[in-house]
């Protein structure tokens, strides 16, 4: 029972993994069949190498010395001694060619297994990502999760190719060699069997310390990937405030810190190399004085000998290249752990046993006792109760932390409700999948994230079926169509990153006309004004009148003046819905929405009479 657990600690995570991939694996039946094939005819032919020197050595020399060959008698009589030596060449040759063919094709079948398995892994890792729910990700750091897809998968990739795959085929080699090292002299096997757990115990050592650094320095590389992407993300911002050599501070740190761990795995795997050739190196000493001995007292020949010398130099060849590969094998397992940690998380918020597909929604709204925290024991939303009939446009309002985007957040299913429950048109929304539901509710939010690609295609985001005219006419409902006919390519103009090379209020009735080509029956605007000059504004708030036209909308603004013209306000504050009611009637209730509605007027009026008040004379006239 103790060797498969040494096993596991001189391979460490390796089996775990391959019993995660195991159903990529299986995919690969009939190529892993024949690359087993092509390696079996290897063995054998490896098996068979040294044979014809043996012949050479105990025969030809024996016959030219004895005057006789003992074993093969007819041949001598056949063929003469240079035949016979060119049949040896021959036989050596051949042998060495075929096995080099049968090498080179469970070599290439290995590989493409390896590199099929963990393309197909690298798919799912990232498709999965998708699936988890926003509170992971929010915790998560876009550059180790990137490192992770990337880096480790491909590192993975890597080694299973070069490393682990041959000593695989390596290690059967091993034990055939063994097998008839016993059959050729049970001593001297013996005598080499005798070394193993020196072997074992040096490799076991040095290897869990090779491990646990590999783990630190790939912890330690995900840590500057998280940092260059976060750096490169905000870069305006970073420039702006002069934070190049603070970023560049704890880069330079975290690097020299890789920098040390890597010296440390080289070591420690050089050291491992070396103790392991030294072993050879005994052991092949030890078998050289037994078997000279046995040869001189006629118990061996000296082709036997030669042959068990060749067979130990090869049987041994799996534990050189495991003593090699072994700092690449602790990155690999290092890796291979760190994808298996995001495998393992699972989505909090998923398609519930018997979820169906959403009919199309007529746009009736309910949140009954809705009730929702981030942290357990910190809620952010308490008992929201309130109905939206379809086509209304209902404006959710308050300061900042009081829950409006929350609770925009829940009606997409980003997050479950706590307590209570969410209904369009009268069903539970968890009652229905995922992508139905979310097919049916369209969204533009204040910084709305436009890609890296063309014009068309960030608006054809927001319906993958959607005709360019169709694109087209979303583009005019949302004041776009002008300024991006007027770009380079029109439609097929590639934005830059996160549509920087745009202004906000493009950026923004471009995002509308995603919005608008998806012809959803529930509309979410958060706060799609913010930020934009009284132009933009202005053309914004006209294609967002026309895009909420027979629309039940949610309108999430701090600006007072456009939750006027919803048909119904909510007035949230500290997760609670503390006033309801049109425009006019939360006047008159003159609470806190009329009291902050008024605050707002004063500024905007103090605000229009500065900007319009004229210039001071000065009083020093040039001369």
């Amino acid at each position: 029972m103790s060797r498969p657990q040494k096993l596991k600690e001189v391979i460490p995570g390796l089996w775990r993994i391959v019993q995660r991939f195991s159903p990529y694996i299986r995919k690969q039946q009939m190529l892993i069949v024949i690359s087993m094939l092509a390696l079996f005819c290897e063995i054998g032919l490896r098996l068979l190498e040294p044979l014809p020197l043996k012949f050479v050595f105990d025969e030809i020399f024996a016959e030219q010395s004895n005057g006789g060959l003992s074993n093969f008698p007819f041949l001598v009589e056949v063929l003469n001694t240079r035949t016979l030596l060119i049949g040896s060449a021959i036989a050596v040759f051949a042998i060495t060619g075929l096995r080099g063919i049968a090498a080179y094709w469970n070599t290439v079948g290995f590989a493409l297994v390896g590199n099929r398995v963990l393309t197909e892994v690298r798919s799912v890792l990232y498709c999965h990502l998708q699936t988890l729910s926003l509170s992971f990700h929010n915790n998560a750091r876009s550059g180790d999760l990137t490192l992770r897809v990337i880096s480790d998968v491909g590192l993975l990739q890597e080694i299973a190719v070069t490393a682990l795959l041959p000593l695989l085929a390596n290690s059967l080699i091993l034990v055939g060699m063994i097998a008839v090292m016993f059959w050729l002299n049970v001593q001297l096997a013996l005598l080499t069997l005798a070394m193993i757990p020196l072997f074992w115990f040096s490799t076991i050592r040095l290897t869990r310390r090779i491990r646990e650094v590999s783990r630190q320095q790939r912890r330690r590389e995900g840590a500057m990937a998280a940092t260059t992407a976060e750096s490169m993300a905000a870069i305006k911002i970073v420039q702006a405030l002069s934070l190049q050599d603070k970023f560049a501070s704890v880069f330079t740190g975290q690097n020299k810190k890789s920098l040390k761990e890597g010296v440390k795995v080289k070591r420690l795997a050089a050291n491992l190399e070396r103790t392991v050739d030294v072993l050879i190196g005994g052991a092949t000493a030890l078998v050289l004085w037994r078997g000279a001995e046995l040869v001189l007292s006629n118990a061996l020949t000296p082709g036997d000998l030669l042959v068990f010398l060749t067979y130990l130099k090869n049987a041994f060849k799996p534990v050189r290249d495991f003593a090699k590969y072994t700092g690449r094998l602790a990155k690999a397992s290092a890796a291979g752990d760190r994808i298996l940690d995001l495998l393992d998380q699972t989505p909090e918020v998923y398609d519930l046993p018997g979820a169906k597909p959403a009919s199309h929604f007529a746009g009736s709204v309910e949140f009954a006792q809705v009730s929702f925290a981030y942290k357990s024991g910190h809620p952010v939303l308490q008992g929201i109760d309130f109905v939206v009939q379809p086509g209304q446009r209902v404006a959710i309002v308050g300061h900042s932390g009081s829950g409006k985007s929350t609770l925009a957040n829940l009606l997409l299913r980003l997050y479950d409700p706590s307590k209570g429950s969410i209904l369009i048109d009268g069903q539970d929304i968890r009652n229905y999948t995922l992508e139905s539901l979310r097919a049916q509710i369209s969204v533009v939010l204040q910084d709305s994230l436009l890609f890296a690609a063309s014009v068309w295609d960030n608006i054809a985001y927001g319906s993958p079926t959607a005709t360019e005219e169709e694109a087209i006419a979303a583009a005019k409902l949302a004041n776009a169509h002008d300024f991006i006919t007027n770009m380079p390519q029109g439609y097929h103009t590639v934005l830059g990153e996160r549509g920087v090379t745009l202004s906000g209020g493009q950026r923004q009735r471009i995002a509308i006309a995603r919005a608008a080509i998806r012809q959803a029956p529930i509309l979410i605007l958060d706060e799609p004004t913010t930020g934009l000059d009284k132009e933009n504004e202005q053309e914004v708030l006209d294609a967002l009148k026309r895009l909420s036209e027979g629309r039940t909308t949610f309108l999430i603004v701090h600006d007072l003046d456009l939750a006027a013209s919803a048909d119904f306000i909510l007035y949230l504050e500290r997760g609670r819905l503390v006033e309801r009611g049109t425009h006019d009637e939360l006047m008159q209730l003159n609470d806190r929405y009329a009291a902050l509605y008024r605050l707002q007027a004063t500024e905007r009026k103090r605000s229009e009479d500065s900007r319009h008040q004229p210039k001071e004379n000065s009083d020093v006239i040039a001369c």
